[in-house]
């Protein structure tokens, strides 16, 4: 299984990280990346109708009221069903918009019991990571910690590091299970970070002094990029965050094994 992600790895097959001029969002990879998506349709077929009505509307008012095709002025000063018109269509349209927009907020504030538990802790300008809660039979496994730094050219360059994308690969990756509710508990140390990773549609603030939990259920497994979003100080681009899911059984022998040396 290792052997078969590493070829995967290497031939960018289930890496979702940004790609060369990239103009679409990634592939979706949780339930709540689903839901962006079709919002995001729904919302882009919406904004198309009311370009092309709002241009037909100027591009007819221009032709019609042309000074030599329509020498002659109208004599009304307003129409009642005009303006009921046009006051109770832009009113369904936001209705239309909130309803989905609404019901995705609050499905990504519900809160699962969780089957592990993942902490992420954002330093200047790194970030911690610590994993528990999960089923083991070693009483000494109960925790994991990982700290991750972003791997400079240099070790890019002495290493074997064929296909790793630069700025995005870090030391350690972070191995979590698909299928699985897992509990994020995100905070901060020292000024503020942003974990995002536009995979799983989640960007969660890490604020000191305060711990903001989300629900995550990965969906499949692969390599899974993102980046601190929070303008967080002079190293603010360079918090890369590299997150490996696996099938739940392989994680579970990994736990068993040597994860920590991933």
């Amino acid at each position: 299984m290792i052997e078969f992600l590493a070829l995967c790895y290497e031939q960018n097959v289930i890496c979702d990280a940004p790609e060369v001029w990239q103009l679409k969002l990634q592939d979706p990879s949780s339930s709540i990346m689903e839901g962006i998506l079709m919002f995001n349709k729904h919302l882009l077929f919406i904004i198309i109708v009311i370009v092309v009505l709002v241009g037909w509307l100027l591009i007819n008012t221009i032709y019609s009221f042309e000074n030599a095709s329509n020498y002659k002025p109208a004599q009304f000063f307003h129409s009642n069903p005009l303006e009921i018109v046009w006051t109770s269509i832009p009113a369904l349209v936001l209705l239309s918009l909130a309803s989905p927009s609404f019901t995705l907020l609050y499905s990504m504030d519900e809160i699962s019991e969780p089957e592990l538990s993942l902490k992420v802790l954002g330093h200047q300008w790194y970030w911690s990571y610590e994993i528990s809660d999960f089923n083991s039979c070693k009483e000494n496994a109960q925790s994991l910690k990982y700290t991750c730094y972003m791997l400079t050219n240099e070790e890019l360059q002495s290493g074997n590091c064929k296909g790793f994308f630069r700025l995005l690969e870090t030391n350690k990756r972070v191995v979590l299970p698909t299928n699985t509710h897992i509990r994020l508990l995100v905070s901060a140390t020292d000024v503020l970070h942003s974990w995002t990773i536009p995979s799983f549609g989640l960007k969660v603030d890490a604020c000191p002094g305060r711990l903001n939990q989300l629900n995550l259920f990965i969906k499949r497994f692969g390599v899974f990029f993102g980046q601190c979003s929070e303008i967080c100080g002079v190293n603010h681009g360079f918090m890369p965050i590299v997150l490996l899911t696996l099938p739940s059984v392989q994680y579970h022998y990994l736990i068993m094994t040597n994860l920590e040396n991933l």
